[in-house]
C-alpha cells in the first residue's frame, strides 16, 4: 500500500499498469520507439523493461526529467536512479518496472530488445 497523502491509502499499483504509464510518460515528452518488454520469465530482478530513446542527450535528460515528475504525480517513486545530465543512457529503477532512456546510438549500441530477444513485447497505445 502507498499513502499518497496523510491519512490517505491507496492499493499499490500493478507492474504491468506501473509499465503502461511509464510508456505513456516517456510518449508523453515524445520519445522515440517505446517499448514494453514483459521480463517476469527471464530475470528475477523486475517484471518489465520499458525502453525508448531520445534525438539528442539532452532530450535524453528531459525525458528522464518529465519521467520522474510524471510517476511522481501518479504515486510512483523509483528507488534508484543511474546516468545524469549529458548521459547517453539513463536508467530509473522502479522496482518491477526499469525504465531505460538511451540516446539513438547508444540504444543500437547495447541492444536490449535483441539481448532480451525472447521477451514479450507488451503492444500499448502510442500517442498520436
Amino acid at each position: 500500500r502507498a499513502l499518497d497523502r496523510p491519512g490517505e491509502v491507496r492499493m499499490a499499483i500493478e507492474p504491468l499498469e506501473k509499465a503502461l504509464l511509464l510508456a505513456e510518460g516517456m510518449e508523453q515528452r515524445r520519445a522515440l520507439d517505446v517499448m514494453v518488454l514483459h521480463m517476469e520469465e527471464l530475470m528475477t530482478v523486475t517484471d518489465y523493461f520499458v525502453i525508448c530513446h531520445g534525438r539528442s542527450q539532452t532530450h535524453v535528460d528531459a525525458i528522464a526529467e518529465s519521467l520522474e515528475e510524471w510517476a511522481e504525480q501518479h504515486g510512483l517513486r523509483h528507488s534508484h536512479r543511474e546516468g545524469g545530465r549529458g548521459s547517453t543512457w539513463v536508467i530509473l529503477d522502479y522496482g518491477s518496472v526499469v525504465a531505460h532512456i538511451f540516446t539513438e546510438e547508444a540504444r543500437e549500441f547495447y541492444d536490449l530488445e535483441r539481448l532480451w530477444g525472447d521477451a514479450p513485447v507488451v503492444e500499448h497505445v502510442a500517442e498520436a
